[in-house]
């Protein structure tokens, strides 16, 4: 099952679609969910409280169904469920979300009380879900046939990968695997840039990198592959390759240090800047 959870904003219809054609593609049902106060949900109300909670619910239901409508204009065939979860919205998604594949959300809401999608509950459930995380801005108007991943040899990285190659083998796209690197001294002060085309990096790192992709290259004989080896800072980089790609994948969090491009600033960082939708892999891949 894919969760995606919407709150009547753009983003939330944007999410909702995107994960629609991705229940699809996996061949899993959709559950979309909305978020409200949990005394919204109390069934001892009354008097005016009664009444105000009735109105939240009915909102809620109209935010559902114009979600599963948008779902299913995207992918007729898609199994669409619908499902107001009572409490905070950060809380309530990271709850609903133990044992789905994936959980989809926009990037922002609306705000307040009915608002699911604040940048914070995208930023809470990017951190603390129990599955992997794809955070939608707007979907790509034009299919790229690319699949961008961060790697740095970490075991977060290699669970990036993992997830890139088998979202592109599903799409029958390639993967675009980019390692960032930003050069340092022994003082922990930046070098300069050296001649050429800046494909320097740490030995060891590289060699990390290349047999993490190598390992998928032998799993996913079928995916083509283009690895990059940039020097720059991960954000910047990424934020530049995100913009002709279908998905960017990142792990939650990597090695740290400078030369580090999974990490937890750096994926927080694309939560912001990421030009398509963003995948934050917090899990191993399933065989």
């Amino acid at each position: 099952m894919i969760l995606v959870g919407v709150d009547g904003s753009r983003a939330g219809l944007e999410a909702a679609a995107w994960a629609a054609k991705e229940a699809v593609l996996h061949r899993v049902p959709l559950r979309v969910v909305n978020a409200v106060p949990k005394w919204v949900c109390s069934p001892t109300l009354s008097g005016r409280y009664a009444a105000i909670a009735a109105w939240m619910r009915e909102g809620a239901d109209m935010v559902l169904a114009a979600a599963a409508d948008r779902a299913r204009s995207e992918a007729p065939e898609v199994e669409v469920s619908t499902s107001i979860l009572p409490g905070d919205p950060r809380t309530a998604l990271i709850e609903a979300a133990k044992g789905a594949r994936m959980l989809v959300v926009g990037n922002h809401g609306l705000g307040g009380f009915r608002g699911l999608l604040v940048g914070s509950v995208a930023h809470a459930v990017a951190g603390h879900a129990p599955c992997d995380v794809v955070v939608v801005r707007e979907a790509p108007r034009q299919v790229h046939g690319e699949v961008v991943v961060g790697v740095d040899g970490s075991e977060q990285g290699g669970a990036a990968l993992d997830f890139a190659f088998a979202e592109a083998a599903l799409r029958g796209a390639r993967v675009r695997a980019v390692h960032a690197w930003t050069a340092i001294d022994g003082s922990g002060g930046l070098l300069p840039e050296p001649d050429g085309d800046g494909s320097g990096g740490d030995p060891g790192e590289i060699g990390l990198v290349k047999q993490a992709i190598a390992e998928r290259r032998r799993r996913h004989p079928d995916v083509e592959v283009v690895e990059e080896i940039v020097q720059g800072h991960p954000v910047a980089v990424l934020r530049q390759e995100s913009a002709t790609a279908d998905l960017l994948v990142v792990g939650s969090r990597g090695r740290g240090g400078f030369a580090g491009l999974v990490l937890g600033s750096v994926s927080q960082g694309m939560l912001h800047q990421a030009a398509c939708p963003l995948a934050v892999i917090r899990t191993p891949q399933r065989a």
